[in-house]
């Protein structure tokens, strides 16, 4: 998939002023300036791809979401009217696709476990056997077992605040809401890691 992300940047290397703002290529992307889009491509393709990847903590997947982020956003640039910064509009436009993708991963499962006479369970599908998570690197797969049982809306609050470290107003841009609003609902999304994440790290000896 390395390759496939080097070939996809080696396509997108037109010539362009690199001293413009994202807006001033946005601009120029909306008259059908191909250099312009290769740009913010190349500028926005890592950070989208490590914020979906840890929604997704599948390469393949969050590879597909990254293309169809960038296409979604060439295909809407009238949309964007510079009430907001072009990369908080992107990463909305990312966070949206992850929620999709999310409700149809918990679709499949649901459906799966029905076929197979179960009730919905929170556990996460692929989640690691605990002798082998503790024989390699215990605490970080429970950290992400835990965060792969969040609800999607608690799971983006964890990885936009606490693993990508963005401030609130940020935060508040991108989700189009106040900061007082996300601060509350970062608070919430924390409790639940939290009652998420202690029993795993009891499991592990990590806590008493």
């Amino acid at each position: 998939m390395m390759d496939r992300a080097l070939a996809m940047d080696n396509l997108y290397a037109g010539a362009v002023d690199r001293t413009l703002t994202d807006e001033q290529l946005a601009a120029k992307a909306r008259a059908g300036d191909s250099a312009a889009m290769e740009e913010l491509y190349l500028r926005y393709r890592q950070p989208i791809f490590r914020v979906v990847y840890r929604s997704t903590r599948n390469i393949d997947e969050a590879e597909d979401i990254v293309q169809d982020v960038f296409l979604k956003a060439f295909e809407r640039l009238h949309t964007f009217r510079e009430q907001s910064r072009f990369s908080t509009w992107l990463m909305r436009i990312a966070l949206n696709l992850c929620t999709d993708r999310a409700r149809m991963r918990h679709r499949r499962q649901e459906l799966l476990e029905r076929e197979a006479d179960h009730k919905l369970a929170w556990s996460h599908p692929n989640a690691p056997d605990p002798i082998e998570a503790a024989r390699q690197n215990a605490f970080q797969e429970a950290f992400y077992t835990a965060l792969d049982q969040l609800p999607e809306h608690h799971r983006q609050l964890i990885i936009l605040r606490d693993l990508e470290e963005m401030d609130y107003e940020e935060i508040a841009q991108i989700l189009g809401v106040s900061v007082g609003a996300v601060k509350l609902r970062v608070m919430r999304a924390r409790r639940a890691f939290k009652t998420k994440l202690e029993p795993l790290l009891r499991a592990i000896g990590e806590l008493e």
